[in-house]
């Protein structure tokens, strides 16, 4: 009877541990449960109450729903005709083993070939002008390009320094003009061809030309606010005289030099340049000639130069001495007796022809009545 009893509290003892264990088990599972539903809405309310929680980058970090892969390019390969490294040219043998660089440095792009970096600009191809414009013909270096304001400069620019004629002599051009290749070859030309024989004429050789204005960047005439005369373009060029050999200057507006020698010269340069102006053109070219290359339409030509005649010799301001030669004057030859027998009747006669005088006589007025 004791034992049934015993087996009975030990039975009821058991039972009631394992009914309280699966009770705590349930629990359990089921605050697992709710907090796991609770969680979302937790999230959402925080992220409700602060929406620009994460606009400075304070709240957790998230990840995104797709990841970008990125490719990275690899180098090319090494191409058989480049230069072998110093590595490769060396004998292959066992070596001692050394220190390698950083991997930060093996990691680092190699440094493009120094040849290109050193390569110096391809210099422009001179022009046809420039490559006949030997040393033969002119000293005449090229000088860079000049762009200005309003057109003003050019290209394919010279500095004539002095003409070489056919002799091998030199004529100098003082200063040296700053000019167009095709300008400095027509001057060139010009007096290679013209002016130089004209000098052998004389008796002597051209040995200098005077430039007066070459390349000045203004307009016309030194007008502000004029067209950009071709002296702006490097296109004209202003002479005034030929020096000689033998010490004489040729003044091509001075009119003690002979009038023909002059006209050959006006001949020469209107049959080569398009504007020729001078004496008689404006009062801005009376001590110099101007010429030029200016193109226009039709091929228009320009040649204003008048050559004046010498100018005529003062006047004494005393007579010429008489001649010995010339006749003997009539005044001279009468005498001096026959002048006051003549002037005594000529005295007289005043006194026999005058008239008498007539009494006054005095008209009275008669009144008349109507």
């Amino acid at each position: 009877m004791n034992s049934s009893a015993e087996k009975a509290s030990r039975k009821w003892v058991n039972d009631a541990f394992g009914r309280s264990t699966a009770a705590m088990v349930t629990v359990a599972a089921a605050v697992l449960v709710l907090g796991m539903q609770a969680e979302p809405a937790a999230a959402a309310r925080r992220s409700a109450a602060m929406p620009w929680g994460d606009l400075f980058g304070g709240g957790p970090l998230r990840l995104r729903r797709t990841v970008h892969r990125l490719a990275i390019p690899l180098p090319r390969p090494r191409p058989a005709e480049a230069p072998k490294l110093e590595s490769d040219r060396s004998e292959p043998g066992p070596r001692a083993a050394e220190p390698g660089p950083p991997a930060a440095e093996k990691q680092a792009p190699a440094e493009p070939p120094k040849a290109a970096e050193q390569a110096a600009p391809a210099a422009p191809t001179p022009s046809a002008c420039r490559l006949a414009l030997t040393e033969a013909i002119a000293i005449a270096p090229s000088i860079p390009d000049i762009h200005g304001a309003g057109g003003c400069g050019g290209e394919d620019l010279v500095r004539l320094e002095a003409i070489v004629l056919p002799d091998k002599r030199q004529v100098a051009v003082k200063p040296a003009a700053i000019l167009r290749c095709k300008m400095a070859s027509e001057i060139a030309d010009w007096i290679r061809t013209d002016i130089a024989p004209l000098a052998q004429g004389l008796g002597s050789e051209i040995s200098l030309l005077d430039n007066f204005d070459s390349f000045e960047c203004r307009g016309r005439n030194r007008v502000v606010g004029a067209l950009l005369s071709e002296h702006g373009r490097a296109n004209a060029l202003d002479v005034r005289a030929f020096k000689l050999a033998n010490g004489h200057s040729i003044s091509l507006t001075d009119r003690t030099v002979p009038r023909d020698l002059r006209e050959t010269v006006l001949h020469s340069v209107c049959a080569r340049f398009t504007t020729v102006l001078g004496p008689g053109s404006d009062w801005y070219h009376e001590d110099h000639i101007h010429l030029d290359l200016m193109e226009r339409r039709n091929n228009y030509k320009i040649c204003q130069w008048n050559v004046y005649d010498p100018l005529p010799q003062t006047a004494p301001l005393l007579p010429a001495e008489r001649p010995e030669e010339a006749p003997p004057r009539e005044v001279a030859a009468k005498s001096d007796a026959a002048k006051p027998e003549a002037a005594k009747p000529e005295a007289a006669k005043p006194d026999a022809a005058e008239p008498e005088p007539k009494p006054a006589t005095k008209k009275r007025r008669q009144n008349r009545r109507f």
